[in-house]
């Protein structure tokens, strides 16, 4: 009675997650042009998909700005992750805890702070200001990510190598970022999905020519949500669908050979 019963909750939770999912794709085969009822299966609105040029740029604008806000989230938070890990300074804890404010602040405070900082030093909004701001919330969690993956890390192991010749240099780059790799990735991973995800703190920076995905599904919803926008929604989630089974196919090997 209890398994009974606990399949029939998880069945109740996947589809209340996996639902809205389903229904999308759905509808991106539905003839009508107004999604309420499904009428008949067609492929017509993946061909206006692909004519769309305003939406594939909006698209595009997403993936260049995540794709750089990203590398730039790693980078600087990969180091400063590692430098609070190794020393000790004054100010390390306020720092810390400051780390934390991204975080925990509105979405809405956050963007409305990066415009009034856009303005007074004269930054245009466009793509720029974009990959600024979307580094800026994404540094913290690559981070703390980062730390984690730290939390275990065993100094002797780079004591070891600098006593066997090795510099700073090769120590960080042989060493502890092998190591440390998986909290980068999972960081990355992190920071890659909030900027493709983002809406608000985009609303506030971004300019007439850098407009994201998400923003231009906004702008959308008020004349009544296209079909075509269904369809690229689609073959997004099939991506990440693939990249997700790739993922996991790549976590079950590692696991056996350990075995």
């Amino acid at each position: 009675m209890k398994k009974l019963s606990s399949r029939i909750f998880s069945g109740i939770v996947f589809a209340f997650l996996y639902a809205p999912i389903a229904i999308v794709i759905i509808f991106s085969f539905n003839s009508s042009r107004r999604n309420i009822v499904f009428e008949n299966f067609t492929f017509h609105w993946y061909k206006e998909m692909i004519g769309n040029d305003a939406l594939l740029e909006s698209f595009a604008n997403t993936v260049i700005v995540a794709s750089f806000s990203t590398l730039l989230a790693v980078i600087i938070g990969t180091l400063a992750a590692v430098a609070m890990f190794r020393y000790k300074f004054k100010g390390k804890g306020v720092i810390d805890a400051l780390l934390y404010i991204p975080v925990v602040i509105p979405e809405v405070v956050l963007g409305i702070s990066l415009l009034s900082i856009f303005a007074i030093s004269n930054i245009p909004l466009g793509r720029i200001s974009l990959i600024i701001a979307h580094t800026t919330f994404s540094i913290p969690f690559v981070v703390f990510t980062v730390r984690a993956r730290l939390s275990g890390y065993d100094r002797a192991i780079e004591e070891a190598a600098m006593d066997l010749g090795a510099n700073r240099f090769q120590v960080l780059t042989g060493i502890t970022i092998p190591i440390i790799l998986p909290g980068i990735i999972s960081g990355a991973a992190l920071a890659f999905t909030l900027s493709i995800d983002d809406f608000i703190i985009s609303f506030f920076t971004t300019g007439v020519s850098s407009i994201t995905f998400p923003l231009k599904i906004m702008e959308s919803v008020r004349s009544g949500i296209r079909p075509d926008v269904y369809a690229l929604s689609s073959i997004i989630m099939l991506i990440t669908f693939i990249i997700v089974i790739i993922s996991q196919a790549g976590s079950y090997r590692s696991s056996k050979k350990k075995k």
